[in-house]
């Protein structure tokens, strides 16, 4: 065998294969798509690249990727081949990993110290927008599971803000599943500056010698009569709310049409009328509620088992009865046939859906046959995952769950951490079968899977794909897909196929095709790229940013402008401007749910209450009136609240680029020196605590927040212009500078 000679890779340790090499050369010309079937190393490629671009460049190199799990997964390997350094080991300080978990501090510290950096491309994100370290000597940006880089996904603004603050950029994008729909593909070679495509398939000749043999098996499944008579139920209960949308004069599906695309169709029809002022719209809109319930419902029951259904069934019953229910949950709890459906799957008193056996007996004779297999079993929804670690553990087979982070009614998910551990313990052997959701499917590397087996057919040919790859990737492998016949799993069995077999061949035209052109970079003045190459942050007007609004496309837009960024948890608001104004962003849709399903005056009083210049900005082009069925005087009171008694200033928007350039507008006013003013503005009327905290507030370097914190500690004005400096400077969040600015104020003699 022959290995891949490298000064910064460990001699005789990476197989050298030919393609590999290839797509490695032609990746360190420009910005490159790579496209690889699961399992012929395209974290290899990363390597030869990243270790290229350190031999021969000065910098650092930033590995992204969407979970933390992936990213341990490639700093394991990293760590296990490069070197860094011609000949020598690295120093622990050469890798650093980062996380949400990781302190941003920590981040800053380890960024300046590392060579080669592992992270989730949120972290990255809110570390660029708040200017904790630059990006300027990072000489190759490697982005996995690209073809997640679409809408306002951080990968979207990460590649734009790399390719204008680097001094010498270089993009390395890697997928083994772009995806059958071209334009898609056109967008994330857009949106990551894709300059040229590098794709194999396993029918290549320089890829066939490492293809390892998979076999696919397809097993029929049949329901029992008892989901056979939930499932006539079911079907009776969506036939009726569209017989009543029929009436109201919708183009309705056929019962057994009831598909996604015809409810999202429906659902077109609906808010078109609802724009009108129709009265009925908003009765349809209720049913439409009920139908997508009930779809949820019948698929679960093809595809699931009784098990999920039932835990389905118990939820809807608890919205239906709580008074934050919606109408479409109270309506449908209410119906006869539905509680005869409750009442029969009570009587169900073990898993009643022949797949979960069938799971039982696949894993039990794999083991039999190969007991040193690992093999994972995917299904979609966690109730099912459960129902499955149930069902093998008691047949005396060590399973564990992988699931998300977040947790939903009772049951807990799996913190980063802990699904790492999971995936430790896995590729070690102590247990031999991992039941997983969709968050296994992408990139987790077991080498030694040799069985996968999908609990229902998906229709996405990108999670097919990833879900196949985790076996045969050092081997043959097996692949078994749960098929209930006459259900959903038949539709999306063969919809998976075809849009695969689209995929591969519009891969192999993107390989001939012409590279595409690059769009530019954002727009952002020579100013703002020289500060940010050279102090790592804009210099333009302060935005305070919660942290919880980084996702947003406003946040990119801002700092696109040259805001100078803080990331802080709000207590209320979603930006801040200087100590006097703050802004909550709300959609339409938004505005208009808190204001029916929540608190909406309460949010808004909170943070009229917090400062002297509160804002709302109401953003999207949609009308107010019709997005809920409310009467519009209800709507116009409430304006007028919020605007009039509260005094709130309110802005529309038209969307979050144009909210981002308001804010833009609102900062550099605010630090004006009309923005600066300590006079503070005129007011009828103030509370002695809210006259207390201006007066306070009118001192040098102190605001509102500040004010607050030195009263509720002192108790009153005249104890903090007693105060020495150092009482002044122990309470938190006071800096000794505005302690001594305070104390000399108040002794110096006016003349």
């Amino acid at each position: 065998m022959n290995y891949v000679s490298h000064p910064l890779i460990r001699p005789e340790s990476i197989e050298e294969r030919r393609y590999q090499l290839s797509i490695a050369l032609r990746a360190l010309d420009a910005n490159t798509m790579v496209v690889l079937p699961t399992g012929l190393g395209k974290t290899a490629v990363a390597l030869i690249v990243a270790a290229s671009r350190l031999h021969s460049h000065p910098g650092r190199v930033l590995v992204l990727a969407p979970t933390k799990p992936l990213v341990e997964q490639h700093l394991r390997f990293f760590k296990q081949f490069l070197l860094i350094r011609d000949g020598s080991e690295p120093d622990e300080s050469d890798f650093a990993m980062f996380t949400g978990d990781t302190p941003p501090a920590e981040r800053a510290r380890a960024w300046e110290a590392c060579r080669v950096c592992f992270a989730t491309p949120q972290v990255i994100k809110n570390d660029c927008l708040a200017g904790r370290y630059s990006l300027a000597d990072v000489v190759l940006l490697v982005v996995d599971e690209c073809h997640r880089a679409v809408g306002n996904y951080a990968y979207v603004f990460l590649a734009g803000h790399y390719c204008t603050a680097a001094k010498d950029p270089l993009l390395l994008a890697m997928t083994a599943s772009p995806g059958g729909d071209q334009a898609k593909v056109q967008e994330v070679c857009n949106n990551l500056r894709i300059e040229a495509v590098e794709t194999r398939v396993e029918t290549d000749e320089d890829v066939r010698p490492y293809i390892h043999e998979r076999d696919i098996q397809y097993v029929d499944v049949y329901l029992p009569e008892e989901l056979q008579a939930a499932l006539v139920v079911l079907r009776g209960l969506v036939e009726s709310r569209l017989g009543r949308l029929a009436k109201l004069n919708f183009r309705v599906p056929k019962p057994d049409k009831l598909s996604m695309k015809a409810l999202n169709a429906l659902n077109a029809q609906i808010q078109q009328r609802i724009r009108t002022r129709d009265p009925s719209a908003f009765i349809a809109a209720s049913l439409h509620a009920e139908c997508m319930k009930l779809r949820h419902a019948i698929s679960l029951a093809e595809t699931q088992g009784s098990e999920a259904l039932k835990h389905y069934l118990a939820r809807l019953g608890a919205e239906g009865v709580s008074s934050a229910g919606s109408k479409a949950s109270k309506r449908l709890v209410a119906d006869p046939a539905y509680k005869s459906l409750v009442e029969a799957a009570a009587g169900w008193k073990e898993e009643l859906h022949p797949k979960a056996s069938i799971v039982r007996e696949l894993v039990r004779a794999q083991l039999a046959a190969h007991p040193e297999s690992r093999i994972i079993v995917f299904a979609t929804y966690r109730d099912t995952v459960q129902t499955l670690v149930d069902t093998l553990t008691a047949a005396g087979i060590a399973c564990e769950r992988f699931v998300g982070q977040a947790s939903r009614d009772a049951e807990r998910g799996l913190s980063q951490k802990e699904q790492i551990a999971s995936l430790a313990r896995f590729r070690e052997g102590e247990f031999r079968c991992l039941v997983a959701t969709s968050v296994g499917e992408e990139g987790l590397d077991v080498p030694s899977t040799d069985m996968v087996i999908f609990y229902e057919a998906v229709p996405s040919e990108i999670r097919s794909i990833q879900r196949k790859g985790r076996t045969g990737r050092s081997g043959s492998g097996t692949i078994v897909v749960l098929v209930t016949k006459g259900t959903s799993d038949e539709t999306f069995r063969y919809v998976s196929q075809s849009r695969e077999r689209a995929m591969v061949t519009g891969i192999k035209g993107m390989s001939s095709a012409p590279a595409p052109a690059p769009i530019p970079a954002p727009a952002v003045p020579s100013a703002t790229r020289q500060a940010d190459i050279l102090s790592f942050a804009p210099a333009g007007p302060a935005i305070t940013v919660d942290d919880r609004e980084t996702s947003s496309r406003v946040v990119g837009r801002l700092y696109e402008l040259g805001a100078s960024i803080a990331l802080e948890r709000l207590e209320v608001g979603d930006y801040a401007v200087g100590d006097r104004i703050l802004v909550e962003r709300k959609t339409v849709q938004d505005f208009m749910n808190t204001l029916v399903e929540r608190d909406l005056f309460g949010q808004i009083k909170a943070m009229a209450d917090a400062v002297p210049r509160p804002v709302l900005i109401i953003e999207g082009e949609d009308d107010l009136y019709s997005v809920r069925n409310i009467h519009p005087n209800a709507i116009r009171g409430t304006l007028a609240a919020i605007t009039v008694d509260m005094g709130v200033a309110l802005i529309r928007t038209r969307d979050a680029d144009d909210t981002a350039d308001t804010l833009y507008v609102l900062a550099q006013r605010e630090g004006s020196e009309r923005g600066e003013r300590k006079v503070h503005p005129k007011k009828s009327y103030r509370s002695v605590r809210e006259e207390q905290e201006y007066a306070l507030a009118a001192f040098p370097n102190v605001g509102l927040k500040s004010a607050r914190l030195l009263l509720e500690h002192f108790g009153s004005l005249k104890a903090i212009v007693d105060a020495e400096p150092e009482e002044l400077a122990a309470v938190h969040g006071i800096g000794e500078k505005t302690a001594r600015a305070i104390w000399d104020l108040a002794r110096r003699p006016y003349r």
